[in-house]
Order: C-alpha cells, then structure tokens, then sequence
C-alpha cells in the first residue's frame, strides 16, 4: 500500500486505487517531526483533499530497522527554538487533518509519544500493532498542552483517560488503548497489512457522496457547531442521489453496488 523511500526524508505520500497513504520516513530518528515535516504534512492533505479520486488517507509510519517500532516520537523539541515554530505551529497539522474531506485512517505501527498522539486521535479511525505503547509526556517537560489538542483528547479519549494521560504522563499499552474503544482492532505484525486491507476496503466500497457527508456532519455534531437545517439538507442531498438509488437496487438484487458519488 505504501513506498517507501530508501533514504530519510520528509513524510512520503503515495496515491494509488482511490488511497493516499502518507509515510513518516525518519526511522533513524524515531520519526519525530520537524519543523519541514510539518510543512510538508501540510501540502500532502492539501494535494489529497483537492484530489477527487482520493477516498482514503491513511498515516503510517515507516519503522525499518528500529529496535521497537516507533510510529512517531513526537515534535522535535528543537523545534521550539526556532523563531515561530512550536506548539502554535505543530497545531495547525492535526487541526487540518481532522476536517480533510477523505476518510482518515491511522495506522499505528508502533508506538506513539507526544504531539504525534494528537495526529492519531485527529484522524477518524485508528488500527494498531500489538505490543506499542502510547505516552502523552507534555507536563513531564513543563508544558501546557494547546487547547484544540485537549479538546479532542477529551472528545476521543474521555475524561479519565484525558486526565491520566497529562496528569500522571504514565504510558497506555495497547490493552489499555484497545479498552478505550478508540482502535478499530490491534493485530499481530502477521496480520499487519492483511488487516489493513481489509479496512481501507470497507470504506472504499461505501457510497462516497453519503460517508463524506456524514463525516461532516459527525465532525460538526462533535464540536458544537451542527446546525440541524444543514444536517437536514445533507439528508434530503443523499436522499434524492443516484447512489441511494444505486445501493436499494444492488439490496434487492443482492448484489454489489457500484457507486459513483452523484
């Protein structure tokens, strides 16, 4: 699904069969993020959201030679220093993320720390490896963690979780994430791509018109800002579409649909 490049770089998209997969690809480094992934981050959902053919997103990692699979240790703390950068501009990343027209998928092939738990939880399903760890360590080094990001933490974790996460800075394990409800499943690395498949499949052969207005509105309805006439009209919109049409008849001819997202 992914290719990945054969020296470090900044993160790696790949657009194939209706699916953007995007690669951290700093193994080495654990692949944290720096100052330039960030923009490059940026320009990838860019190019993806302005892409009709793209149904998809997933994030992934590549964790080639790594001792334990890291799927992103975090910001570049480095990256503080630099005039303009920090918190405030790392923001912007899952901020832009969480409203991309595709379906996002993560898939969390290693552990996770820090601001890189907020690309995570931004995307609107998750699948993990078995055996990773999650760790939110932002009052361990002295910071407050932005709002947008505890918001959603709350939003997708709870509040206890949210609260044991930035008040202890102790790491989950997948069991504890896999309790959470927030995953799709966690695998075994054999099961790993086959899994992955199988998911980027099912969504793909949803009616695109219908998932992604109901995305909208699932974002909306989250964030307070729903507004019900607007919800109504996404209602009558795929009511009246060719793919409502198109999925009754495949019901009664107990067939697959083919959807064209009119």
């Amino acid at each position: 699904m992914s290719q990945l490049a054969t020296s470090p770089s900044s993160p790696v998209l790949h657009i194939a069969d209706g699916i953007a997969t995007i690669t951290l690809n700093r193994p080495a480094q654990r692949n944290r993020l720096e100052n330039e992934d960030l923009q490059t981050l940026l320009a990838h959902f860019q190019q993806v959201n302005d892409d009709p053919a793209v149904r998809v997103v997933v994030i992934t990692a590549n964790t080639q030679g790594q001792p334990k699979p890291v799927f992103c240790a975090g910001y570049d703390i480095g990256g503080f220093d630099e005039k303009g950068q920090g918190a405030s501009s790392f923001e912007r990343v899952p901020e832009a993320l969480a409203v991309l027209r595709p379906i996002t998928l993560c898939a969390l092939n290693g552990s996770v720390y820090g601001g890189a738990t907020d690309i995570v939880l931004a995307c609107d399903l998750r699948i993990g490896l078995q055996g990773i760890e999650w760790r939110m360590p932002a009052t361990a080094i002295g910071l407050h963690y932005y709002p947008s990001g505890l918001a959603r933490y709350i939003q997708r974790m709870g509040l206890a979780a949210t609260q044991r996460a930035f008040l202890t800075a102790r790491p989950f394990t997948w069991q504890q994430l896999e309790k959470l409800g927030l995953f799709e499943d966690f695998v075994q690395d054999t099961e790993w791509q086959a899994a992955l498949n199988e998911l980027t499949q099912d969504i793909i052969s949803l009616a695109p018109l219908a998932t992604e207005e109901t995305k909208k509105s699932i974002n909306e309805i989250t964030t307070g800002v729903a507004q019900e006439a607007t919800l109504r009209a996404r209602v009558d919109r795929t009511s009246l579409s060719e793919d409502f049409a198109e999925g009754r008849a495949a019901f009664a001819e107990r067939r697959k649909p083919v959807f064209r997202g009119k």
